[in-house]
């Protein structure tokens, strides 16, 4: 991997040890505030509805100030809006600082990895996707720890752990990476710059369905999972052992993606096999009554994760044209948005009134239609992962070519 990679995916990690905060901003809201359950979560839903123009924002940005620019730009804002939260003195500041870090929380994102998506040729692509999905695990398992630590002593000390770890992120980037210069895309008509246009691009679009769904099932286990684990006798902090037997899964499985029956598979192939892993994990909760029970689908649905991250960044990619990677990847991450804002209302339903076997019988039902999906609908719109599109796998090859020297 290219050393801008492993710069982006060592970040993520720093980022993500210090992402703890956000599950208890509802706690701190209803704690050191009074406000009332209901606010708090519409408070939280704030949050997640203003990552979604967050998102969007950073692919423009990325293109008119520059990847490294916009980078440091969200990681300073998340820092400042973390800080504000930790200061506020009033239920009003705390909801007008987490809007604000809702607003900053995505800029980072499409300009890193469409950095990544630049750095390595079209064939590296899943395995270095791959990387910064571990990454983020890898930081998530050290977090939970953490916030066991400071949260007995005060939930503010969470956001100031936060702060500092986005601006030392922030500082990694600023002056490891190399300066960049917004890029235009290919050129038009008359010489200009031929606009990006990813929502008329009908195979994004299948992609974005897909995508959608597939984040609205990743948000469910982490919404349900801890309230479905009392349901049926378990402690809902098992859920912590849970996540982290996940977390250990994704980065241990990261080897396997250079494995030559995956790499050969077509892009919606893989796709769909990661989709069938994950209904066959989830169905195991719906019948699981043993912790190791639940250890073992745990395993199987986090393995189905491993292949479809990867693969759908670097499928979203390939799509491209030169110059609108980051609009691209942009658009299509704006899912991750949509499914935060979503899942919460559907899991806590989806509980109340059918139950915990109905909620994870139904989610592994899901998974199952996006298999479908894949190999009947989405597969024949993208191609073969975008494959077909020499100039745009050239380009990316010759900017990678770049980085790396």
């Amino acid at each position: 991997m290219p050393r801008a990679v492993w710069l982006l995916v060592a970040a993520r990690a720093i980022n993500r040890l210090g992402a703890f905060s956000l599950p208890f901003l509802t706690v701190l809201i209803s704690t050191d505030f009074g406000a009332s359950a209901t606010t708090a979560g519409l408070l939280s839903a704030a949050f997640g509805l203003a990552t979604i123009p967050s998102r969007l924002a950073g692919g423009r940005l990325a293109a008119r100030l520059g990847r490294r620019r916009t980078i440091v730009l969200g990681l300073t804002g998340c820092a400042v809006s973390q800080l504000g939260i930790a200061a506020a003195g009033s239920l009003t500041e705390v909801a007008a600082f987490a809007i604000l870090l809702g607003l900053a929380f995505e800029l980072y994102e499409p300009p890193s990895q469409a950095m990544i998506a630049d750095a390595v040729a079209p064939g590296e692509r899943v395995r270095a996707y791959g990387l910064l999905n571990a990454a983020l695990a890898a930081g998530g398992a050290g977090a939970g720890l953490i916030a066991a630590a400071l949260g007995r002593w005060d939930l503010r000390l969470l956001f100031v752990a936060d702060t500092l770890t986005c601006l030392a992120c922030a500082l990694l980037l600023r002056f490891s990476l190399p300066a960049d210069r917004p890029r235009p895309a290919t050129a038009g008509s008359g010489g200009r710059p031929a606009p990006v246009r990813p929502w008329r691009d009908g195979a994004l679009w299948a992609m974005f369905l897909a995508g959608t769904a597939f984040a609205l099932v990743s948000m469910q286990i982490v919404v349900a999972l801890p309230l479905g684990l009392a349901r049926v006798g378990f402690e809902p902090a098992d859920a912590g052992l849970l996540f982290t037997a996940s977390a250990v899964t994704v980065v241990a499985a990261q080897p396997a993606l250079r494995l030559r029956r995956l790499t050969a598979l077509p892009a919606s192939a893989a796709l769909a096999l990661g989709y069938a892993l994950l209904a066959t994990g989830l169905a195991g909760y719906a019948v699981a009554h043993t912790l190791p029970a639940l250890l073992a689908a745990t395993v199987v649905w986090s393995l189905g994760d491993v292949l479809v991250l990867g693969r759908a960044f670097g499928v979203v990619a390939d799509l491209a044209p030169p110059g609108g990677t980051d609009r691209y990847l942009a658009v299509y991450g704006t899912s991750w948005g949509i499914a935060t804002t979503v899942a919460p209302v559907t899991a806590t339903q989806l509980l109340a009134h059918a139950g915990v076997t109905a909620l994870w019988a139904g989610t592994a039902a899901l998974c199952l239609a996006l298999a479908a999906a894949q190999l009947l609908v989405v597969g024949p719109l993208v191609g073969r992962g975008g494959r077909g599109r020499p100039a745009v796998a050239g380009t990316a090859a010759r900017i990678g070519s770049d980085l790396s020297g």
